[in-house]
């Protein structure tokens, strides 16, 4: 039995999947997952991804200030949720050990994986200028979402790690 989404969680979904029919492109659907996320949910200074290529975490589509552009595997929160496949909601950055200052406005943070099949693709990376702006409903609503976006792309069409083109 799904557990019903918290507001504005069940929204931002519905609106995704409507994003997604029809459209099959990676890059198409998460930079619209990105404007989406940003629009619909408060107090974030940066809503957005970073897909595994070449071993490392390379940005992707985003809303917000500029990025760091790689981040290895197991650095930094995004480099720690994708080497241990799950989220990781972080009330404060600043006491993180080797959390990867990119905009110093940021001081919370929430990172989840995106995984197909059994393989990682990347993560969806979001953060709040307020400290302990996440939470296990962010947690539930993110992780619907990334779901919902692994199981809509052809992966293949991206270069991602593991996803050949044919």
């Amino acid at each position: 039995m799904k557990q019903k989404l918290a507001e504005p969680y069940a929204e931002l979904l519905q609106q995704a999947e409507g994003l997604f029919t029809g459209e099959r492109d990676p890059w198409a659907n998460s930079a619209n997952v990105a404007a989406l996320v940003q629009e619909f949910l408060p107090d974030l200074n940066w809503a957005g991804f970073y897909f595994l290529r070449g071993g490392e975490l390379i940005v992707g589509p985003f809303q917000g200030r500029i990025a760091c552009a790689r981040i290895s595997l197991g650095q930094g929160v995004c480099g720690t949720a994708a080497q241990g496949r799950g989220t990781m909601i972080v009330p404060d950055v600043h006491q993180f050990p080797g959390h990867i200052v990119c905009d110093a406005a940021s001081n919370s943070e929430i990172v989840v994986p995106l995984i197909a099949g059994s393989r990682l693709i990347g993560v969806l990376d979001l953060d709040s200028p307020s400290y302990g702006r996440f939470g296990p409903g962010d947690a539930q609503g993110l992780e619907a979402l990334a779901g919902r976006l692994a199981a809509s792309c052809d992966w293949r069409l991206a270069g991602i790690d593991g996803f050949g083109a044919d």
